[in-house]
């Protein structure tokens, strides 16, 4: 009985099978290429917002370090600080306005 073949003949290559292999596979790169993370737009995003957030803080921590010294060198103690840091609220206003028209990175 050594001639005997085994109960069961093993699955030949069926062509549908290849072809289910192919489109899952292809399936899976899309799927892949479409959960990629965008770092670049993230990227472009935060470099934005800290560039507003500097703007910002620049323009208010200026007007009132400028006003502080009108004041302390002219004796007109609150005034000098107030104009100043109003002045310095305006200028990041205007600059903050200017970076969110302009052309997108």
């Amino acid at each position: 009985m050594s001639d005997d073949k085994p109960a069961k003949e093993p699955i030949g290559e069926d062509a549908r099978i290849d072809a289910l292999e192919a489109r899952l596979k292809a399936a899976q790169e899309r799927e892949e290429q479409r959960n990629k993370p965008q770092v670049q737009g993230a990227d472009a995003n935060y470099k934005l917002g800290s560039r507003v957030l500097a703007e910002l803080l620049g323009g208010l921590l200026g007007g009132a370090v400028i006003g502080w010294v009108i004041d302390y060198f002219a004796g007109t103690s609150p005034w000098g600080l107030m104009v100043m840091l109003f002045l310095g609220i305006v200028v990041a206003f205007r600059n903050i306005i200017r970076i969110s028209s302009g052309p997108k990175p």
